[in-house]
């Protein structure tokens, strides 16, 4: 996806059309989730415009999909059975609000949904989708682990006609065949917008690190991308001297920092491609003794936790990437089944906090 063709948020009210209904409401009830020390972090609903927001170009503009070029039948939603297959555990924050997004809008519109984690097992989520389907799922909603490796799924669902949506990372297949469109954040777009703040925060100089994301998916390869791009473009300054990947986790995100701090005690700061990691690159710096802002520490997500720390002084920007799919994703497919044209990327704007909004914008996160 070009950003260009993307809105970054500045009042948070503008919404571009794919062909979906206009803005979406946000589907409430989150669980509380993992801290680390910091005030009361639990993932409330939030309040303001933090449901998503679309950031598509409009349906004329992009490719989009139909029933008809899919191959299926139209049908009503409220009679379907709808899998949702989430790929991570829950002790992520950003897991915790997708999948009680997905829950709570089921719930609102009367829908059967029938839920599965792979609890970060790739073979796990496979066979969770093949179960999915046997149990009767003739709609699917699939938050991916991994970006490769679905062959056999597609093959099933493609035999049975089953329109499959994804959310948050992409898949490496064809859309509107094997299928229907993609939900998510442009994560080269959310690299590049950390990176100014990382510019920004820095001053344009210094050594940095990135705790990278786990591999084998999108996520990883295009926050990464972004970032270094926009590094190269506006800050040749600061140098990347250190990068390894944290996987997404807390714990490996703690334990790549103790390691950075002793081979590059000079950092000026820290990339986490999600806030997790940034939790524990802060609980790291904490442990060396290091004083809140002597390292720079940017991130991507939009936690409560997170944005917490910017407020403490411990983090100086956090991207967000707005887990909230329920809405989006239900709609996605009620306009779909209709016989209705939906686009195939449908991407949504995202926020952002540093130090002059997170503590008046907190309420907001997840």
């Amino acid at each position: 996806m070009n950003p260009t063709m993307l809105l970054r948020r500045t009042t948070g009210k503008a919404l571009l059309a794919t062909g979906l209904a206009a803005s979406l409401a946000l589907a409430s009830g989150c669980a509380k989730s993992e801290d680390s020390g910091s005030k009361d972090t639990s993932a409330s609903s939030g309040k303001g415009d933090s449901g998503q927001v679309v950031a598509s170009p409009s349906a004329g503009d992009a490719k989009s999909c139909t029933i008809d070029q899919f191959g299926g039948k139209k049908l009503d939603i409220k009679n379907a059975t709808i899998g949702f297959s989430q790929s991570e555990k829950e002790a992520n924050p950003f897991r915790i609000a997708e999948t009680a997004s997905m829950k709570a809008e089921a719930r609102k519109r009367g829908l059967k949904l029938l839920t599965a984690n792979a609890q970060s097992q790739f073979s796990k989520q496979i066979s969770d989708v093949q179960d999915l389907m046997a149990k009767g799922a003739n709609l699917l909603v699939i938050a991916p682990l991994n970006s490769d490796g679905w062959g056999p799924v597609l093959r099933t669902a493609r035999a049975k006609h089953i329109p499959i949506v994804t959310v948050d990372r992409k898949i490496n297949a064809t859309a509107c065949k094997d299928y229907v469109s993609f939900i998510g954040s442009d994560f080269v777009q959310q690299g590049k917008r950390a990176a100014d703040q990382m510019i920004a925060s820095t001053g344009g100089k210094g050594k940095l690190a990135i705790l990278l994301g786990s591999a084998g998916n999108n996520v990883t390869t295009e926050r990464t991308k972004g970032f270094k791009d926009e590094l190269k473009a506006k800050a040749p300054g600061l140098k990347v001297v250190f990068e390894q990947t944290g996987e997404f986790v807390r714990e490996k995100g703690q334990q790549v920092t103790e390691q950075l701090i002793q081979s590059n005690p000079d950092i000026a700061g820290i990339y986490a491609e999600n806030d997790e990691m940034g939790l524990g690159a802060v609980n790291a710096l904490k442990g060396a003794g290091k004083k809140a802002g002597a390292v720079k520490i940017v991130t991507v997500d939009g936690t409560r936790n997170g944005v917490q720390q910017i407020v403490d002084g411990w983090m100086s920007g956090d991207v967000e990437s707005n887990p909230r799919f329920g809405p989006l994703a239900f709609e996605t497919l009620d306009n779909f089944t209709k016989g209705q044209k939906v686009a195939q990327d449908i991407i949504i704007q995202d926020s952002e906090y540093s130090k002059d909004n997170a503590k008046a914008d907190i309420g907001k996160a997840f």
